[in-house]
């Protein structure tokens, strides 16, 4: 295995940890106005993110970086030909980091209901552009001869593009459903497994909807062929697991099960592009891949030490944080912010 291939390994694992873990801080602040009834509940729902969620946004911010030094040209087409969405995904990270730290600064119910709603906002916006993007990715987009973009914004918003978006919010609020039924007690806990009852039947129509839709606009699934491998028959197996461990109320199980669905969906994601990185949709030859568009051997060579000294301190880390933070939390305790 050569170092291209390598660090477009190390960022499918980026990526695949960032869906897993942000997936659920995504679900669960878009379950937020909804699940909560009242603001002693709503901080209990908050605190079941709050040790977290920051810590989990490394993964994008890893990611992000590890694609500007192991492959600037992918780096560059990708942050011009989608810059208005990656905007719109920061806004939404800042509105709701802004969310969690202002609801609490005045009692008044107007207050936190108005930041509740931007917690939601920011929590749709990443979740449902995130799934435009690698739809689009998936799909094509028009890269010319130069590396460029040549479209606009709104040739993202096709209509695989936006039916991408909507499983990617459904899967989302189910991951984040099945978490509330891990991490909160008595009434929030059984309402928890009742939303992700209602949740997994329209989850499981739209990942279907998606990928039998993506059979005929992308390569990326007909590429891995009849026998597609453990990764997407795993994916599958594992999502329709999750809704008998759901109607079991097993909360740790269904969580695993989702969790597998996010993560080995990721995988066969990243395995049906490569060696791509962006597909032209203008011509396949003009398709961004990751000997075209990496750094020199020599760059990849000092980046892969680095990540293979710094890596497991990370994992390590949030390790930790996961166990130091694992108890449920209480309405009566009233979450961690």
């Amino acid at each position: 295995m050569d170092l291209n291939t390598f660090w477009f390994i190390l960022i499918a694992v980026l990526f695949t940890g960032y869906f897993f873990l942000e997936g659920f801080d995504y679900g669960v602040g878009l379950l937020l106005p909804f699940m909560g009834k009242n603001d002693s509940e709503r901080r209990a729902l908050i605190g079941t993110i709050g040790p977290f969620w920051d810590g989990n946004e490394v993964w994008l911010l890893t990611a992000g970086g590890a694609i500007f030094a192991a492959f600037p040209n992918w780096y560059a087409t990708l942050f011009s030909g989608f810059y208005l969405a990656l905007l719109l995904v920061l806004v939404g990270l800042i509105v709701r980091a802004v969310g969690f730290e202002f609801r609490n600064r005045d009692e008044r119910q107007s207050w936190r209901s108005f930041w509740d709603w931007m917690i939601f906002t920011g929590s749709f916006l990443p979740a449902f552009l995130w799934g435009v993007a690698i739809s689009n990715l998936m799909e094509g987009v028009p890269v010319d001869a130069k590396m460029n973009y040549v479209g606009g914004f709104w040739n993202l918003l096709n209509p695989y593009a936006l039916l991408g978006g909507a499983t990617f919010v459904a899967l989302f609020m189910l991951h984040g459903a099945i978490f509330l039924g891990l991490r909160t007690e008595e009434d929030l806990k059984e309402r928890a497994f009742k939303v992700a009852g209602r949740l997994w039947g329209p989850t499981v129509a739209l990942v279907l909807a998606f990928v039998i839709t993506g059979y005929w606009t992308s390569d990326v699934f007909e590429r891995l062929g009849v026998n597609p491998g453990v990764a997407p028959v795993g994916a599958a197996a594992a999502l329709l697991a999750s809704g008998w461990f759901i109607k079991a109320r097993r909360s740790g199980w269904a969580f695993i099960m989702t969790g597998l669905t996010i993560a080995l969906s990721t995988i066969t994601i990243f395995m049906g592009l490569f060696p791509r990185v962006m597909i032209s949709s203008l011509n396949p030859e003009y398709s961004l891949t990751v000997y075209n568009a990496s750094s020199s051997p020599y760059t990849l060579g000092v980046m892969s030490w680095v990540a293979l000294t710094f890596v497991p301190v990370v994992l390590g880390y949030q390790a930790w944080n996961y166990w130091v933070f694992r108890k449920r939390v209480s309405v009566h305790a009233g979450g961690h912010l």
